[in-house]
């Protein structure tokens, strides 16, 4: 648990709650988690998902890992506390997002099983969505997109996921999707399906 170092602080409440804003936007405030190795296509998908949505008039927005590593998480490195400390503070903005009725979602690695539920614990019942973006090591390396694998095996990056440092399988995500035998509008659909299926796609 972090630190709470702040004093004196307190939580305000604003006139406006997630309900309203949902019912503006016809839609419901969530998190899809995308969690996978390098190379899965967890953005690819993300924003596939999000172009989905968008075509059909729903507000959604993706917290991509690189992105926020330009920005709001540059301060942090891949050490195992420093992965922890990055998985926290998404999971802190991916809550405010969905607060605001925003279909949120996050594209990191996220390896550890804690820090994913630790996220999840921020958000109500049925607003997370994990997503397993699954594919065998040997085909995430094949497709390299970023050459980090190469990289990886020469020494040259360490604590690299699935190579020098561990990815801790989800154990019930809400989907499993299998980028390797499923093309990228099928995967697209199965999460779109879903979200209809859950009742997020109306207020």
């Amino acid at each position: 648990m972090t630190e709470q170092k702040a004093t004196n602080i307190t939580w305000h409440h604003g006139a406006v709650e997630s309900a309203d804003r949902e019912r503006v936007l016809g839609q419901k405030g969530v998190v899809i988690w995308y969690t996978g190795l390098s190379g899965s296509g967890k953005s690819t998908l993300a924003h596939a998902v999000e172009e989905k949505l968008f075509e059909t008039g729903k507000i959604s927005y993706v917290l991509d890992g690189d992105n926020i590593r330009h920005g709001l998480n540059k301060n942090l490195g891949f050490s195992p506390e420093d992965r922890t400390e990055n998985i926290r503070r998404i999971g802190e903005v991916a809550k405010l997002f969905a607060e605001c009725g925003v279909i949120t979602m996050t594209a990191f690695i996220s390896p550890y099983r804690d820090d994913r539920n630790a996220a999840r614990s921020l958000l109500p019942e049925g607003s997370f969505v994990e997503v397993f973006v699954k594919v065998p090591l040997d085909v995430a390396e094949e497709r390299d997109p970023k050459g980090l694998y190469k990289k990886a095996r020469a020494g040259e990056i360490p604590e690299f996921t699935g190579i020098s440092a561990p990815y801790e399988e989800p154990e019930s995500a809400e989907l499993v999707i299998d980028t390797s035998e499923l093309d990228l509008e099928q995967s697209a659909a199965k999460v779109v399906d879903y979200l209809a299926q859950q009742g997020k796609l109306s207020a």
